[in-house]
């Protein structure tokens, strides 16, 4: 009794009424999902694999669009906690690994409209030509095992960060993100990676 009167007091009766909604639809539309907190915008989701036990907080969207209409493009791993707002968009690759903790307002994505590499030949992507009629240009990314990801970070298309990982609040990844390291900053670098002889993390 005493704690659900601490739940009540917490969380508020609408809060929990809330809740309580977004659990039954889980459970019935959503599976294996533990829990998504509803509101959520859900796009392509045949294309989409919800991992299991995962948890998802209000406000996301989840999106993706294979050019060739087959098979998974976005994988979330089992055990996965997304907070509130994430936004990530897929057409090639995107993957989340086991026991990976996502914070609010993150951006996740494997594709842009134009190609600026040096070397792009296509003249679609000329900057006059108009933003969205540029060709899409795609590059996997991978978030592995037990990475941390803080609050407001982008992480742009081609990017891997390694198991067991952290990503500071704000940052811009850029670049891979080896494991056991911790990075911060736009674009976001290395600053300490951990010893496991000293079990300590260690400044670069």
């Amino acid at each position: 009794m005493r704690e659900r009167l601490k739940q009540l007091k917490d969380y508020g009766f609408f809060r929990l009424v809330r809740m309580g909604i977004s659990f039954i639809r889980t459970r019935v539309f959503y599976r294996p999902a533990l829990f998504i907190f509803f509101p959520i915008d859900i796009r392509g989701k045949k294309h989409i694999q919800l991992g299991h036990q995962m948890t998802c907080g209000t406000g996301c969207r989840f999106e993706a669009y294979p050019p060739n209409e087959a098979g998974k493009v976005l994988i979330i791993g089992s055990n996965v906690q997304i907070n509130d707002n994430v936004h990530i968009t897929a057409v090639h690759s995107v993957s989340i690994g086991k026991n990976a903790l996502l914070a609010s307002r993150i951006y996740i994505s494997d594709v842009q409209h134009g190609d600026y590499s040096s070397t792009s030949p296509y003249v679609k992507n000329d900057p006059e030509v108009i933003v969205k009629d540029r060709p899409l240009s795609y590059k996997d990314v991978a978030i592995e095992d037990n990475v941390w990801i803080g609050e407001g970070v982008c992480v742009m298309p081609g990017v891997i960060i390694g198991r067991c990982s952290i990503v500071g609040a704000g940052s811009v990844v850029t670049k891979n993100i080896p494991p056991y390291c911790i990075a911060v900053g736009n674009p976001a670098r290395v600053i300490k990676r951990y010893n496991p002889d000293t079990r300590t993390w260690e400044k670069i």
